[in-house]
C-alpha cells in the first residue's frame, strides 16, 4: 500500500468519523431539544398552581365557575404531561419517581376538579332556579327562600 493510498484511507476514515460525530451530536441535540419540551408544560403547570394558590389566599375568592375552569386547565395540562412522559420516558431517561409523582398529582387534580365543577354546576342550577322563580312572580320571597307569609294574622283573644 502506498503512502498516497494510506492518506486517502485516513481522509475517508476521518471524514466518516467526523460525519459520525456530527450525526451523534445532532442526535444528542435532537434528544436535548425533545427532552426539554416538557419544561413548557411544567412551567405552565407551575403558573396555574400559583394562580390557584394566590386566589385561595386573596380576599376576593374565585367563583365556583372560575375555579372549575382553572382546574380544567390544570387537568388538561396534566393530561398533556402524562402523554409526553409516557411517550418519552425511555428516550429522555425520566425517573420512575418523577413519572409516578406527576401521575399521582394529575389524579389528585382530577378529583378536585370533579368536586369543584360539581359545586359550580349546583350553583348555576340554583341561580337559574332563582331567576326563574323571580320571573314567574316567585311568591313573597320569604326569609328562607319560601313563598313567605300571606294573609292576615289575628291576635289571640283573652288574657295573655
Amino acid at each position: 500500500m502506498s503512502f498516497k493510498h494510506i492518506a486517502t484511507v485516513a481522509v475517508v476514515l476521518a471524514g466518516s468519523v467526523l460525519a459520525g460525530s456530527v450525526l451523534a451530536s445532532q442526535t444528542a441535540f435532537a434528544q436535548a431539544v425533545e427532552c426539554g419540551e416538557i419544561q413548557k408544560t411544567l412551567q405552565a403547570r407551575k403558573d396555574l398552581v400559583a394562580k390557584a394558590n394566590s386566589a385561595s389566599n386573596s380576599k376576593k375568592k374565585m367563583t365556583p365557575q372560575e375555579a372549575c375552569a382553572l382546574f380544567g386547565k390544570l387537568q388538561n395540562n396534566g393530561s398533556e404531561g402524562m402523554k409526553w412522559i409516557t411517550a418519552n420516558k425511555e428516550w429522555c431517561s425520566i425517573p420512575d419517581s418523577f413519572a409516578e409523582g406527576f401521575k399521582a398529582d394529575h389524579l389528585k387534580v382530577g378529583g378536585i376538579r370533579t368536586k369543584i365543577c360539581g359545586i359550580a354546576a349546583q350553583a348555576a342550577k340554583m341561580e337559574a332556579q332563582g331567576r326563574a322563580q323571580a320571573q314567574n312572580g316567585g311568591g313573597g320571597g320569604g326569609l328562607l327562600g319560601g313563598p313567605g307569609l300571606t294573609g292576615a294574622m289575628k291576635m289571640p283573644q283573652g288574657a295573655l
